[in-house]
């Protein structure tokens, strides 16, 4: 069979249908877009892996140091105040079985809202009348004042105590004495002997009340919170009120004795303390606490726990509420140094995933065209970017997410898991969303629209600021939104700003480098004024990025400076110089001490003052006022003033005219000022000795009584010995220069001068038995190191969590600052590289082109630095004073924030040197490769 010329025989393959097995599919886009680029994909799903680490994270963050916080705040209170106490009268048939029931009831009551401590648990019964103990031969501090006796049932009292001698109590005899025991060391003290009937005078009716100590035990643990406001079990307690001082101690009875016990005190009174476990408390939940606590005290969860317990009396008290309120204000008064930080890590990431997608779009640019001009839709081609995006950034976010959860276990996940969602969708739709920019229709937009957007900027801006500094910093509760977002705003308002003086600035510097004779400089700063199309636009994303980097940054810096110099001036002021030292009123310290602390290397001023709390000022109309008489040294004292910078005066206006019968000059509190217009005014001391006063000067507070609670008199040393025998004496030193503590101390213990007797002795062997005779000194004899209170000070959760996740966000920022700078390298790298291969053929050394790269590079990292510093100033010189830092202090002072230049110098100049080092390392490393790759481009043809 013949065929025309060109025709083709059939053949029976030619004539087979097609099947589903033969028919071409094409690959699928997702696929194939991941193998063509794989660097780019794993590069994109790194950051998106970073971004939202750091968006779950910080949340989780800030929840644990929020948590930690209150938990240590709660738990530093006491286990008293921050308990459930709830208490009823004793009744007749009250025993230790009918107690245990209602502790039962109680107990499942209140701990289905509030989660109890149940080694502080403690309940029992009180006599609420003290009796004497007048037996012959006990001890008396004063023959007047026999030892006090108060008695008590405690649940449990054996496992909290070991019998050393005796029988626990038992149930009293109808008519005899009440079986106590008291504890080994009180007996030893009072000169209790085991088997004494002790005599505690007679009830109303004339019968005699007496008890008989059966046993003699020792406390496990004096010092465990669980014995507070349960009277003296552990000792003999002196009660020292002047005209009362005498010895008390409590005892115990068996829990079928608390009717006898009732009418042995009077009346008696059966308590049940619940203490909230400071472990469960969350700071997300205080409202909810702090209703429950309120329900349990006046609401329904009281009238609940009556019902249960059937006792109509049954009454709760707790300072917990109170405690919880502080701590939620304190936690408001941190939260703003807390959440700038994270805000501008916020804002750095999210201009650093637009200037990614925007490398990504300028790198696929031909390819998206392509699509659309081969008919593909605006919906499809979205689409398929998308899903392409979806198959790196969504595994790496969850898995970022999932760590974050992992590593920072909360009982909180809301706001970790959206800003870990907002983060995700922002890396998987940036790119698409730029792409989109490509084939829409361009308009012509001409730099009045661009002008009226930034106006518009400046104009928010301008309104968030100047509201900030009209009501303050979260005055509504909760964090302020508006805080947050005005370093922010004032950032990109920096940016902007600098976004149109940055080329004019470059291009002008370039012309003047186009007068010399080198062609580098000029040629880099001229590239520099212009973006990688020729056009003279400035590049807005990079130099928002460092700009709010570093204005974040340099604000949260200055913060924390701030709070550290006034801790620091606030320790101070309440040591009274840098050190001081303090005795009680019977102590007075002598001559060798004083010589011997003023010798201590670092002191720069010393000296010893005498502090008289029961001076009397009388006034020209004889009326008086109860006042500090202060004695000092004149030289010294207005030296330490000066440094402390409290009540400073000139030393020589106290310097005291000839004769004895003229007036004092003293400096006087400002409450006196009104007093002294009237005429001449005299000091007394209790003695009765007087000594006339002229005013030298008013201050209102003076490093001895920094805060005083009423007037004071401050008068030179000279004069008043002369004239006031009386107070020729030292009670506080005072010091200030870089002194060590320890050297104080053991000085003070070497010249101390003689211990006490009669009843300071008592007074500081009681304070000793209690556990507060600290460094080897005698009781009440206490240095003051602002050093140390400056510790103290800062030795708080609250402060170290905000402190930490500022500084966890500062480093957050800068990477991504630098990440920043790096991509906008990397999207003018291939017009870069052709530009210098092209120099380079023309006689260019590779030396002049790393010189050429960093001259392009560098002018927008020093400007936007320069930029950031300097909004950072004006963002703590406008917003300031709207912040509270009394929390980061740890006291309540008055200062605000002001602008200093080294806490926003160093932050600046580190980050503006780690971007400089990153370019040059970019440069030498991938600039060249680059650029050899560029020459040798044809060669393989």
């Amino acid at each position: 069979m013949t065929t025309r010329a060109g025709t083709s025989v059939p053949t029976p393959e030619s004539n087979r249908v097609p099947t589903p097995e033969t028919v071409h599919r094409p690959a699928p886009w997702v696929r194939t877009r991941l193998r063509a680029s794989p660097l780019a994909a794993v590069l994109m799903a790194a950051l998106a892996f970073v971004t939202v680490f750091l968006a779950a994270a910080f949340p989780r963050v800030a929840d644990r140091g929020a948590d930690a916080a209150l938990r240590d705040f709660v738990s530093q209170k006491g286990l008293n105040p921050t308990s459930l106490q709830t208490t009823s009268k004793t009744r007749d048939y009250d025993n230790a079985a009918e107690l245990d029931r209602v502790q039962r009831q109680v107990t499942e009551k209140v701990g289905q809202q509030l989660t109890l401590s149940r080694p502080g648990l403690a309940h029992g019964t009180r006599a609420l009348g003290d009796r004497g103990m007048g037996n012959p031969g006990y001890a008396r501090i004063s023959d007047a004042n026999a030892p006090m006796l108060s008695l008590l049932y405690l649940h449990d009292l054996a496992s909290r105590a070991t019998l050393t001698d005796g029988t626990w109590p038992t149930p009293g005899t109808v008519g005899g004495p009440l079986p106590i025991v008291i504890s080994k060391q009180a007996a030893q003290t009072i000169h209790i002997k085991l088997g004494d009937v002790i005599d505690n005078g007679v009830e109303g009716s004339g019968a005699q009340r007496n008890t008989v100590v059966v046993g003699l035990y020792r406390i496990n643990d004096p010092q465990d919170p669980f014995w507070e406001d349960l009277g003296c079990p552990a000792r003999a307690c002196l009660n020292a009120a002047p005209q009362h001082e005498h010895w008390m101690t409590s005892g115990f009875v068996d829990g079928d004795s608390l009717a006898a016990m009732a009418r042995w005190g009077s009346n008696a009174e059966n308590f049940w303390r619940l203490p909230v476990d400071p472990a469960s408390l969350r700071a997300d939940r205080l409202d909810r606490t702090r209703n429950a606590i309120s329900s349990f005290l006046t609401g329904p969860g009281a009238t609940g726990l009556i019902g249960a317990t059937g006792r109509a009396d049954l009454h709760s008290v707790s300072g917990l509420a109170d405690i919880l309120t502080r701590a939620d204000e304190r936690y408001q008064a941190a939260l703003p140094l807390s959440t700038i930080g994270p805000a501008g890590v916020a804002g750095v990431a999210t201009v650093v995933l637009c200037l990614a997608a925007a490398l990504t779009t300028d790198r696929r640019a031909g390819e998206i065209r392509l699509l659309r001009a081969r008919g593909g839709s605006r919906t499809g081609v979205l689409l398929r970017l998308i899903g392409e995006g979806a198959a790196t950034v969504l595994p790496a976010a969850a898995l970022a997410a999932a760590l974050a959860v992992v590593l920072l276990p909360t009982p909180r996940w809301g706001q970790s898991v959206l800003a870990a969602l907002a983060a995700a969708l922002l890396a998987l739709l940036a790119f698409p969303a730029r792409a989109a920019l490509l084939w829409s229709r361009r308009k012509a937009v001409g730099g009045r629209r661009r002008l009226v957007g930034e106006l518009a900027v400046l104009v928010v801006t301008a309104a968030a600021v100047a509201e900030v500094r009209r009501r303050g910093v979260g005055t509504g509760g909760g964090l302020d939104p508006l805080l947050v977002a005005a370093p922010l705003l004032l950032a990109v308002t920096g940016g902007l700003l600098l976004a149109r003086i940055e080329p004019v600035a470059v291009g002008w510097l370039a012309r003047l480098a186009g007068r010399g004779r080198g062609l580098i400089g000029f040629l880099g700063l001229a590239r520099a004024a212009r973006d990688s199309s020729g056009r003279r636009k400035p590049s807005v994303l990079p130099l928002l990025a460092l700009l709010i980097a570093v204005t974040t940054t340099g604000f949260g810096a200055t913060v924390l400076d701030t709070v550290d110099h006034v801790r620091t001036r606030a320790a101070r002021i309440a040591t009274g110089g840098d050190i001081g030292v303090s005795l009680p009123d019977y102590a007075t310290l002598p001559e060798s001490f004083a010589t011997a602390a003023a010798a201590l290397p670092g002191v720069r001023a010393s000296t010893g003052a005498w502090v008289e709390p029961k001076a009397r000022f009388v006034g020209a109309d004889q009326d008086y006022t109860d006042a500090y008489l202060v004695v000092v040294d004149p030289a010294a004292y207005a030296e330490i003033a000066r440094t402390v910078g409290v009540g400073e005066f000139d030393p020589a206006k106290l310097a005291a005219p000839g004769g004895r019968d003229t007036p004092v000059p003293a400096l006087f509190s400002r409450d006196l000022a009104k007093r002294l217009a009237a005429g001449p005014a005299e000091v007394r001391t209790p003695n009765g000795n007087g000594l006339r006063t002229t005013v030298a000067g008013i201050i209102s507070a003076t490093p001895a009584l920094p805060d005083p609670g009423k007037p004071f008199v401050v008068v030179a040393a000279g004069p008043a010995w002369e004239r006031l025998p009386d107070v020729k004496r030292i009670n506080k030193w005072f010091a200030v220069g870089d002194v060590d503590p320890e050297q104080v101390r053991s000085t003070l213990r070497d010249n101390g001068g003689g211990q006490p007797s009669g009843i300071a002795k008592l007074i500081a062997e009681d304070a000793a038995a209690a556990g507060k005779a600290t460094h080897g000194l005698p009781a009440g004899y206490t240095v003051h190191s602002s050093r140390e209170a400056a510790a103290a000070l800062a030795d708080d959760p609250l402060q170290h969590a905000a402190g930490r996740l500022f500084w966890y966000a500062a480093a957050a920022g800068a990477g991504f600052a630098l990440l920043a700078v790096l991509l906008t390298l990397f999207r003018a790298a291939p017009e870069r590289t052709a530009v210098l291969a092209r120099l380079r053929t023309m006689g260019l050394r590779p030396r002049q082109g790393l010189a050429l790269i960093l001259t392009e590079a560098l002018p927008q990292t020093l400007a936007a630095a320069l930029g950031g510093g300097l909004t950072a100033l004006a963002a703590v010189t406008l917003l300031g004073g709207a912040f509270d830092i009394s929390t980061l202090v740890g006291a309540r002072v008055g200062d605000v924030i002001t602008p200093t230049l080294v806490p926003v110098l160093l932050p600046t100049a580190g980050l503006a040197l780690l971007v400089a080092l990153a370019v040059a390392a970019e440069t030498l490393i991938a600039g060249r490769r680059r650029i050899a790759t560029e020459l040798r481009a044809g060669e393989q043809a």
